[in-house]
């Protein structure tokens, strides 16, 4: 029997009679995602595709998991979690640059060389944060959200976890994306390599998305997620609101626009200093 039978099988049984079985299926999981082997969503030729038997898995994690005291050797700080859940161990072979000040990586994320990851920030498990990418502060990475190389998620951007139902694609950053400041991207959106969100914009799966530049429309579809185009410039924008009532109190409602694609200014502004790494 594969991992994904022993998965499905195991969730099939009431979190009880599984939790013995499950413990050494479970640390097979999470070591795979840790080291990259496993991903909730793999790009292919068409696309993104979801794994849908690895985000069974670490739903397998919360099914069987048992409270327990992870307070660990500093006593100012209290953990109280699911044993199947700790915190990813890291080393200084590691290279990953973990800055003091409340920072924490749920084992079963991967989190690859050169990623810089300032605090307070969180990581959930599932996710897979690729080289050179940099994780500001109050930032998060939620469950299975995929981020490629060398994206900036600039301080309190939110990318969130989409664990639940299986099947539905997990959130997308590709590879130098710079996602600004309270910037949100929720419910699988896809943002493609390049773009540049400004501070702000919030992307969710209900969000339409006007492109000044080329006069489209994006928005999500029965068979596609809401999916930003390579190399766009997102700023928060507003449109009016439909009725006289509207019309009448100057009533808008919020629109992200994008206003261009990049360019030489735009890549000027956005780059992550050599430095810091």
């Amino acid at each position: 029997m594969n991992l994904q039978e022993k998965i499905e099988r195991l969730l099939a049984l009431p979190g009880d009679a599984a939790r013995d079985e499950a413990l050494p299926v479970i640390d097979e999981i999470r070591l795979g995602l840790s080291r990259g082997e496993f991903r909730a969503a793999e790009k292919i030729a068409s696309g993104w595709r979801t794994n849908i038997w690895v985000k069974r898995g670490i739903l397998l994690a919360f099914k069987v998991g048992a409270m327990v005291d992870r307070t660990g050797c500093c006593q100012e700080f209290h953990f109280f979690d699911k044993d199947t859940l700790p915190a990813k161990p890291l080393t200084i072979e590691s290279g990953v640059r973990v800055v003091p000040g409340g920072s924490s990586i749920r084992d079963g994320a991967y989190v690859a060389k050169n990623v810089i990851c300032m605090p307070p920030m969180f990581i959930n498990i599932g996710a897979y944060v690729d080289e050179g990418s940099m994780v500001d502060s109050h930032a998060l990475v939620g469950s299975c959200a995929q981020i490629g190389k060398r994206v900036h998620l600039s301080a309190a951007a939110q990318i969130g976890g989409v664990l639940e139902p299986p099947g539905a694609l997990p959130v997308i950053v590709e590879d130098e994306a710079f996602i600004g400041g309270n910037c949100g991207v929720y419910e699988g959106v896809i943002v493609q390599s390049r773009v540049v969100l400004a501070p702000g914009v919030i992307l969710t799966g209900g969000t339409t998305v006007y492109d000044l530049v080329r006069s489209e429309i994006y928005r999500k579809s029965a068979d596609t997620p809401l999916t930003i185009p390579s190399g766009a410039v997102v700023v928060p924008g507003s449109r009016p609101a439909s009725g006289e009532f509207a019309a009448k109190h100057h009533v808008s409602v919020y629109a992200p626009v994008i206003v261009k694609y990049r360019d030489e200014k735009t890549d000027a502004s956005t780059m992550l200093e050599r430095a810091l790494r």
